[in-house]
């Protein structure tokens, strides 16, 4: 197996549980180099660190699998690893739900989500997709699911030297498929829908609206296929319109409305940042959810992403009717809770509006951070009241 050496001191962070070795870290190799397959970590001067998944063609040189030295990296070994990580989200017990959350779950590149009776993967590194059939042959028996949909047509696919792909891995079936959350049916789209089909991440903040809802006129802004407005909706909202830029999501809203009777939601298709400096909005709404697609994509397009986050905040707190709620998110990995809040602090004085500041919530508890790795607490949401 081939020795990868680091350079000195570079093994603390790994041993305190950071799942990544940069190719800048490594001071040089042992062995013949076969990018994709299991290497040995060692510190400068030839102690053993890690098991990993190599990639020189990659920044991330080495994806951490095992700091135990007498672990045997084979199907066995991964089986485990899927199985521990689906025994927690059996204690959650959702219809809908991430099972694995790639590093977050000591399963580097590897994604699963679950829908009702089928799964949505992806294979985000050179490692996991070599293993994909071995992969494919535990989660069937682990969950006798009825089949598997491949949803690896990411763009980080080409750092690892890998082109996008989806389709049929197991079974064949309709990849529009019906399932339930906190009593809500809707279809997912698990071929064409974004990521893997529907944002599972956001299942708790959706529930939250229970606590705001009632009797209300909502904004859902950035829709996608609507699901914090079906959930105000469900708790009593009086009027809710949900605006996305795709025609697409707001047929799905407009169905996933229908399919639930809930007949006081409206999809509105249009540029959500024109719709929030429109006066028509000024006044209307008791209740206005932000939930944007990732801005920052990388550290370099921060600044501007800072713009947009502050730019749709500022015109929400405007224009949001007095004692009205704000719930704003950014799943943006690079925008940090604490400049998160800054941000939306900035807005809210550019507003000239006080507010309050209710609650600070993350990802569900099925979407896992490590506490090594703060990137990977990339959701964040503040729940705020404007006077």
């Amino acid at each position: 197996m081939l020795k990868v050496y680091l350079n000195k001191k570079e093994e603390d962070n790994i041993l305190k549980g950071y799942p990544w070795v940069f190719n800048n870290e490594v001071n040089r190799f042992e062995g013949n180099i076969e990018n994709g397959k299991v290497c040995e970590v060692y510190t400068f001067d030839g102690k053993f660190v890690a098991y990993g998944f190599l990639n020189t063609s990659s920044k991330i040189m080495v994806r951490i699998l095992s700091l135990n030295k007498d672990d045997i990296i084979n199907k066995e070994f991964f089986k485990n690893r899927i199985a521990y990580a689906i025994s927690h989200r059996l204690n959650l017990g959702w219809n809908a739900t991430r099972l694995v959350f790639s590093e977050a779950d000591f399963l580097p590149g590897l994604v699963v989500d679950k829908f009702g009776d089928y799964l949505s993967v992806q294979f985000m590194c050179l490692g996991m997709d070599l293993i994909k059939k071995d992969i494919v042959d535990i989660l069937v028996e682990l969950t006798g699911c009825k089949g598997i949909y491949e949803r690896s047509d990411m763009p980080v696919r080409e750092k690892e030297g890998l082109t996008p792909v989806k389709g049929y891995l197991y079974g064949n079936f309709d990849p529009r498929v019906e399932v339930e959350e906190d009593g809500i049916h809707f279809m997912v789209d698990i071929e064409n829908g974004q990521k893997t089909g529907y944002f599972l991440d956001q299942k708790l903040n959706r529930d939250i609206l229970r606590l705001y809802a009632k009797d209300k006129v909502v904004l859902d802004a950035f829709s996608n296929v609507g699901g914090f407005a079906l959930h105000a909706c469900k708790y009593g909202a009086k009027k809710v319109i949900a605006c996305d830029i795709s025609k697409r999501a707001c047929i799905e809203i407009e169905n996933n409305a229908k399919m639930n009777n809930f007949v006081q939601l409206e999809a509105k298709c249009v540029d959500v940042f024109d719709y929030l400096r429109s006066e028509e909005i000024k006044d209307l709404y008791d209740v206005i959810i932000l939930d944007p697609p990732a801005f920052s994509k990388n550290k370099e397009s921060l600044k501007k992403a800072y713009r947009g986050y502050k730019e749709i905040n500022l015109q929400a707190i405007k224009n949001i009717k007095r004692g009205g709620y704000l719930l704003t998110f950014s799943c943006s990995q690079h925008m940090t809770p604490n400049l998160f809040m800054q941000m939306v602090s900035e807005a809210a004085l550019d507003a000239k509006r006080k507010v309050q500041f209710l609650d600070f919530r993350i990802q569900a508890p099925d979407h896992p951070a490590l506490l090594q790795s703060e990137e990977q607490l990339y959701l964040k949401c503040m729940i705020l009241r404007v006077e």
